[in-house]
């Protein structure tokens, strides 16, 4: 095949063109986050023009004929561009945080000031799960008619909070147990996390933000001086082997006066900023919980509209963290899941098993009982709280929302902090901007904003109700302690209790741990894993690199399955993982990576017992694509 030879520049005045109508479709409010960016990006597979998905750039493409073996494409020069903000991650705090910025911008009259957000699913919303009951509070300062009838862009599928119960279970029972004030949801709403992002994306459209959802941000750029200069997006059309195929493109540079990583729980490259800039050297470490989800259709005579129900106890052993809800909202949808610490010691425990025998119990039973489940998904959340913020500004950026940990557990919510330190972020960012023109930008007022704010207040006084969980009682001695705060002491106590050490660590063999059967699903409240998965829009191609990295299968199995049988089966709730029989292998058994299953949890990075297992983000646009989540 011959190169097709284009002056450069008409090269220039496309990608010009491009960069053009991409800022004028957001500043007509285009509604770019439903993925139509996505495709007038997307290189065409038909047609002379072989225009590449990053045409936003203004820097030249290079053009190559037919694919040479011996020249390696990964290795040519990334396009960029540049921009005064960019954000990696497209949930609440990275949104609030970009409204923010172009709120301050547009009253300053500042129309060029660039802010621009980089989503790794599809489209926003896609990857986002949550319960989910939000207190109000940050979204009211961020755009206080977010509900307002006369506001014809109002959030309209918030539904009023009404009655709380708090039940501790048993096999069989249902036991009313006093909630702890921090669960009062009077004036909260019971919401679709993944409806409410969505209507973020176009408030952040509107004021101007540059939103690009199908973009995975795979690496950390860093300046000369050692400080973050941007991101850059991974690159497309890698065989499984990683060597380029026919549609190969090279990922794409963006290059910021300041980056915020707003990535949510376990962020990948919040895990390469942490380790290089050590913002965990004054912090205990982060402990996760992870939580699983089912959205119902209920039938309407079973329906309570509002209500809030949440569970301790059964089905969950006395030496695991964690517990259920159900929360009715909409038209006939409730909301019902688990949450399962990820410090459980029984490596047998399977959390997806555990939520689909919760169901069955009477409290669940009864409402499910002639419904239909429309949707499913998990997701990794922290559960460190204040012991566990680690340093959230460095040189060139900082952390925002759940990647930095500001969920409140015994709260149960984490989008008001979320939202509120990217809110604060934003002010921070813009005040710097300003008053440095030139070189590193460190955020120092945004450490300081963030202790003398509300997530600050709250963080510390719940500190010590999580670890407390951690005490030769167990179960029953942390809801005795958590008790005192919640009544009496209210964080006032002078000490802070610690915990006990990274999730991994604490899992025993499986040897010297009862082993669990679990019950076979019926189909109709509880469901194999594979029928789970289906419900979550997942899809990954095949012939890519798996984007979960163990250096060596076989020198995997052989270091994990002899002690733990197995855990990674049981710890992934979307069946990724397995140990087939083959009469080859010393073992007896042979380790294999389902990748395409995989819904971005990220449990099997943290579970693993020997932290042989990296979770890193597979070409953009793939995973989960959840609905009503």
């Amino acid at each position: 095949m011959a190169l097709k030879c284009i002056p450069r520049s008409l090269v220039n005045f496309i990608s010009s063109a491009t960069t053009t109508s991409l800022r004028a479709a957001a500043a007509t409010k285009a509604p770019l986050c439903s993925g139509r960016r996505r495709t007038l990006l997307e290189r065409p597979r038909t047609g002379a023009w072989p225009i590449c998905r990053q045409a936003i750039s203004t820097t030249t493409r290079r053009w190559f004929a037919d694919i040479d073996d011996s020249l390696d494409l990964r290795q040519q020069d990334r396009e960029s561009d540049g921009v005064d903000v960019c954000i990696v991650g497209g949930g609440p705090a990275g949104l609030s945080a970009a409204i923010k910025l172009k709120q301050l911008a547009n009253e300053a009259g500042n129309e060029h000031f660039r802010v621009l957000l980089l989503e790794k699913a599809s489209e926003i919303g896609a990857h986002i799960l949550s319960g989910a009951v939000i207190e109000p509070s940050a979204i009211d300062e961020l755009i206080p008619n977010w509900k307002a009838e006369e506001n014809e862009s109002r959030f309209e599928h918030a539904t009023a909070a009404t009655t709380d119960k708090m039940r501790f279970l048993t096999k069989g029972m249902a036991i009313p147990i006093p909630a702890p004030p921090q669960m009062n949801n009077h004036g909260n709403y019971i919401v679709s996390l993944n409806q409410f992002t969505k209507w973020l994306a176009e408030r952040a459209e509107e004021v101007g933000v540059e939103v690009y959802p199908g973009f995975a941000a795979s690496e950390v750029l860093y300046d000369s001086d050692g400080s973050v200069k941007g991101v850059a997006t991974n690159d497309l059309g890698l065989s499984r082997e990683g060597k380029p195929k026919e549609s190969f493109e090279r990922g794409m540079e963006f290059h910021a006066r300041t980056t915020l990583f707003a990535e949510g729980c376990h962020g990948s490259l919040t895990k390469q900023v942490a380790k290089k800039f050590d913002l965990r050297r004054d912090s205990q470490p982060q402990t996760y919980a992870l939580g699983l989800k089912e959205v119902w259709e209920v039938q309407p005579e079973k329906f309570r509209k509002g209500q809030v129900i949440h569970s301790m106890g059964y089905p969950l052993p006395a030496d695991t963290y964690g517990g259920g809800w159900m929360y009715h909202f909409g038209d006939n949808l409730v909301s019902v899941g688990l949450v399962v610490g990820l410090d459980y010691p029984n490596p047998w425990l399977a959390p997806y098993g555990e939520f689909q025998k919760m169901k069955h119990h009477p409290l669940y039973a009864s409402v499910l009982e002639g419904g239909k489940c429309i949707s499913y998904g998990a997701r990794a959340l922290n559960e460190g709280g204040f012991q566990s913020i680690p340093k959230c500004a460095f040189p060139g950026g900082a952390l925002i929302g759940d990647t930095a940990g500001f969920l409140n557990v015994p709260k149960i919510k984490g989008t008001h902090t979320a939202m509120r330190s990217g809110m604060l972020a934003a002010e921070a960012t813009y005040s710097a901007l300003n008053s440095n023109h030139e070189g590193t930008v460190f955020l120092y007022d945004y450490e300081d904003r963030l202790r003398a704010s509300t997530i600050w207040q709250e963080l510390k006084e719940v500190r010590n109700m999580r670890p407390s969980f951690h005490s030769p009682l167990k179960l029953y001695g942390g809801i005795m302690y958590s008790g005192l705060e919640a009544f009496l002491f209210r964080g006032r106590t002078p000490w802070t209790l610690n915990h006990s050490g990274p999730d991994h660590a604490s899992t025993r063999s499986a040897d010297e741990s009862k082993k669990i059967e679990y019950p076979k699903p019926d189909g109709k409240i509880s469901f194999d894993i594979l029928t789970s998965v289906s419900r979550t829009g997942t899809n990954h191609e095949e012939d890519q690199p798996v984007h979960l990295h163990v250096k060596d299968w076989d020198a995997h199995a052989k270091m994990e399955f002899p002690k733990y049988k197995g855990v990674e089966n049981r710890f992934c709730p979307a069946g990724v993982y397995e140990y087939v029989e083959d009469s080859k292998k010393e073992l007896g058994v042979k380790f294999q990576i389902s990748a395409q299953n995989c819904i971005h949890c990220k449990t099997c990075d943290i579970k693993d017992p020997c932290q042989d297992i990296t979770w890193k983000t597979p070409q953009g646009g793939e995973g989960p694509k959840y609905f009503m989540t």
